[in-house]
């Protein structure tokens, strides 16, 4: 017995492996995750954030599953839509907010934004607004945990739409003939901007695809905390004893449209709806009960202080530091001119 509760006996293994307070925590991160959204989101509608931004809500399981089984030293590459992966690695909100609100507080100082925020000294390598960027930079680093002789390993999170780039094919085939510590994790929410895969992909899943590159192919339901921390462990487990990169792709879905200016003209309602159903953080909560890991009060605390975190973190951000306009071109490197 623990503060939290007991886990009952006939749990699955995630449930087993983990401690009371180590998935409690996993669902306060999807909880921050959720509202960290919807707290830029609002405050893109009241004009205190400008430009554009991509949200993952509706994918918080596969964020925080995938990120459960990695360590602080392992690396992530992250996508345009990386809010989620970004708080999975540790990173503190009102750090992030201070970034989208383009204040010095940030993680790149405001010159980074939603589309390119990175935070190394937890191994985030970096968000990335150019789809499928982050293949490429994932195996280099995988390849430099090599050289170090380290047990680490490299996640790389992308989209379905990133599976249709050259730089997914190019990865994915020099990180096998190398058997290099990564493990590509596709985020497959069924859309790639407004394309369904559909239409888009020649084959039924990302998955099959690794079979051209010998490696195994693990397709999960992305919407499960448990199914994505199990596959990852697993995928994790692998690259570290030296047998190479694995390809996990989790079926999942965003609710909101591709980016702010999206409508949603390309989906119906009742698509969204069904999805919307199957929303992973009440499921996650319900499964917490059923396991006997926490009841309403323990729950409804989780809520309660992801809620206060957030606007806190908000708070912090609008009175940030401004920029110096003479700083404009600091930190930007480019050869002199001769």
């Amino acid at each position: 017995m623990n503060a939290f509760g007991s886990i009952k006996p006939n749990a699955r293994p995630f449930y087993q492996k983990h401690s009371s307070e180590e998935l409690l925590q996993a669902l306060r991160r999807m909880y921050l995750i959720r509202r960290f959204e919807e707290g830029a989101e609002e405050a893109y509608m009241r004009g205190l954030i400008h430009g554009t931004m991509h949200l993952s809500i509706g994918q918080e399981a596969s964020a925080v599953g995938a990120t459960m089984a990695l360590r602080r030293s392992d690396y992530i590459t992250s996508t345009h839509r990386g809010h989620g992966h970004c708080i999975g690695k540790g990173a503190d909100p009102k750090l992030m907010f201070a970034e989208f609100f383009g204040k010095e507080e940030g993680y790149c100082r405001g010159r980074g934004g939603s589309m390119h925020i990175a935070d190394v000294a937890s191994g985030n390598l970096g968000a990335n607004g150019i789809v499928g960027g982050g293949l490429p930079i994932a195996v280099g680093a995988a390849l430099a945990i090599r050289k170090k002789k380290r047990d680490d390993v490299a996640v790389c999170f992308f989209g379905d739409g990133a599976s249709n780039e050259g730089a997914f094919h190019e990865s994915l085939n020099m990180a096998s003939l190398w058997k290099l510590p990564v493990i590509f994790v596709c985020e497959n929410n069924k859309y790639g901007m407004s394309v369904s895969t559909e239409r888009s992909m020649a084959v039924a899943n990302v998955a099959d695809r690794a079979a051209a590159y010998k490696m195994p192919g693990i397709i999960v339901d992305g919407n499960s905390i448990a199914d994505v921390a199990e596959a990852v462990a697993e995928a994790a487990a692998r690259a570290r004893r030296g047998d190479g990169p694995s390809l996990v792709e989790c079926k999942t879905y965003r609710t909101r449209g591709h980016s702010r200016s999206d409508r949603n003209r390309y989906r119906s309602k009742e698509e969204i709806e069904d999805w919307k159903a199957r929303d992973p953080i009440p499921r996650f909560e319900a499964e917490l009960r059923a396991y006997g890991v926490a009841g309403e009060a323990a729950l409804t605390a989780i809520r309660e202080s992801a809620e206060a975190e957030i606007a806190a973190a908000i708070e912090f951000a609008r009175n940030g530091t401004d920029p110096n306009p003479a700083d404009l071109i600091r930190d930007v490197h480019s050869p002199r001119a001769a």
